[in-house]
């Protein structure tokens, strides 16, 4: 079983039928600023309110490699799923 470090703002989510770590690090936020093309929180948080499929693919696995879950293949797993997925980390990451 994959424990979260609420501390850390780590979530656990099942993604196509696996419990999976997400995290919002520095190290995703740098990742989405570079594939985002923006400068800042601002920029990103307006980004952010307006993603495509593939967009969304990518913040998601940005978010598992930051929880330690490198190498997941997103293309499998189901939008709405993973729309809540990001969604928890963010939260997480807020708390």
């Amino acid at each position: 079983m994959i424990a979260a470090n609420a501390a850390r703002g780590e979530v656990v989510v099942p993604l196509a039928g696996t419990p999976r770590r997400l995290c919002l690090t520095l190290g995703a936020l740098a990742e989405l600023e570079t594939a985002f093309e923006v400068d800042g929180f601002g920029p990103l948080a307006d980004r952010l309110r307006s993603l495509s499929a593939r967009d969304l693919a990518f913040v998601l696995g940005a978010l598992l490699r930051g929880g330690g879950e490198a190498g997941v293949d997103v293309s499998s797993i189901d939008f709405h799923d993973a729309a809540q997925a990001v969604a928890a980390a963010f939260s997480a990451a807020a708390r």
